[in-house]
């Protein structure tokens, strides 16, 4: 070309844009005398045809297009306007390209300005605020982490963190309980490997790294400590003062606790400076929320430490003050309340799903209840009524007792308000 840039070679110098501009010059020249030619857009093969005949048939166009929008309602349930619009604007295009940037435009325009969008904005920045550690890095960032209990709960969490720390620790009371953890760990890593998203090899690499215990003879050198037992505060109170006779004073406890006051729970700890809440959501390595929990007493290091732990855990953090079911017990315990009334007012689990999801939630209530657990719904359920009384309670609760007297604890027992069979994806409805 010119040469306007041959002292830089193939690198980009000051006068990059007139580079540009003369080259683009040539090449149009070069265009127009026939010295270039001009690159064939023609595609051949499959792919020729498949771009060919949506492209310049009707009927094949009309078909892709209805098909295409089969699949957006199925993931959307028709309340994301945005998905339909965009198949409705590349059909315009294809039949009439004068019109298209035009039809584009106002498409893009329309949709800029719908209150579905003025919520995904919001939802995007806070998700990203969610993303940063607003208290800071960490003087002494944990390393070594315990999880205390090998259930549906304890074996996520362990699952989440063995990609991301030298040493987890999944403990249990019982070689059952610690297999069915195991299980479960390699359920997770399972599914990603069928998914093509990890190599068999990280997997049994993984797995091998998980150190299980059915003491506490290990935990001199544990950092954070994540307790994920049974809802019952005698039974917690009772670990806190075993762990903490157990591991090194900077270590950090957090119960995964769904209600229970995390300032009550510190009552039976020596180091009240470093205990916390750290409340994940089922299943722990699909959901992206983490909810950690802080009393007054709670130091400033322990939240920095809990909130990059979670941040490394690849999790959206929020930090809460204590209380009554925290932020999403408060909110969700009440949903789940309504649920169980609007069932036993004569609605099928089924409808009640559907309605859920026809107005926006990603889950039904009654599929919410089971995946929850039924018998941590009547522990939260029993507890918000001593707290709030009238002001929370939904339906008899008496009706989730009877449930969980008869073992249907929800899905982790293969039953509750659904049935399940691991070899119906699903579960029998």
């Amino acid at each position: 070309s010119t040469g306007i840039n041959a002292e830089y070679g193939d690198e980009p110098g000051p006068l990059t844009h007139e580079y540009l501009e003369s080259v683009a010059v040539d090449v149009a020249a070069g265009l127009a005398d026939g010295s270039v030619k001009k690159p064939s857009r023609k595609k051949s093969g499959m792919k020729g045809l498949s771009f060919n005949l949506p492209t310049y048939n009707k009927h094949v166009r009309n078909l892709v297009c209805d098909q295409a929008k089969k699949q957006v309602l199925k993931k959307t349930k028709g309340v994301y306007p945005a998905p339909l619009k965009i198949i409705d604007t590349v059909k315009d295009g294809l039949e009439n390209p004068k019109e298209g940037y035009n039809v584009e435009a106002n498409n893009f325009g329309d949709l800029a300005m719908t209150d579905e969008s003025k919520a995904l904005i919001n939802v995007f920045f806070g998700k990203t605020q969610c993303e940063r550690n607003p208290y800071g890095k960490p003087e002494r960032m944990p390393q070594n982490i315990s999880v205390l209990g090998a259930g549906l709960m304890g074996a996520g969490i362990a699952a989440v963190s063995l990609e991301k720390f030298p040493k987890v620790i999944l403990k249990d009371v019982s070689e059952t309980a610690i297999s069915k953890g195991e299980d479960m760990v390699r359920d997770v890593f399972q599914r990603r490997v069928k998914r093509k998203k990890m190599s068999q090899f990280d997997c049994d690499r993984l797995m091998s790294s998980l150190h299980t215990e059915l003491d506490l003879s290990n935990f001199g050198d544990t950092d954070l400590v994540i307790e994920a037992v049974f809802e019952d505060i005698n039974l917690k109170h009772r670990i806190i003062k075993e762990v903490e006779a157990a591991t090194p004073d900077h270590c950090i406890f957090a119960s995964n606790t769904s209600a229970l006051p995390i300032g009550d729970l510190a009552k039976a700890s020596k180091r009240p400076e470093n205990f916390l809440g750290m409340h994940y959501f089922s299943p722990v390595d699909k959901m992206p929320l983490l909810e950690i929990i802080t009393t007054d007493q709670t130091s400033k290091e322990a939240t920095r430490a809990a909130v990059e732990v979670g941040l490394k855990q690849k999790k959206t953090v929020i930090v809460v003050k204590d209380g009554p079911g925290f932020y999403t017990t408060r909110v969700i315990g009440a949903l789940m309340g309504e649920a169980f009334a609007c069932i036993q007012e004569g609605t099928s689990p089924q409808d009640l799903d559907k309605a859920f999801v026809k107005f926006g939630w990603p889950v039904g209530g009654a599929s919410l209840v089971d995946e929850v657990g039924i018998d941590v719904a009547y522990k939260v359920t029993k507890y918000f009524l001593e707290v709030f009384g009238d002001r929370i309670s939904a339906g008899d609760p008496r009706v989730i007792e009877e449930l969980v007297e008869s073992g249907c604890l929800g899905k982790k027992s293969g039953k509750g308000i659904y049935l399940y069979d691991k070899r119906q994806k699903g579960g029998v409805r």
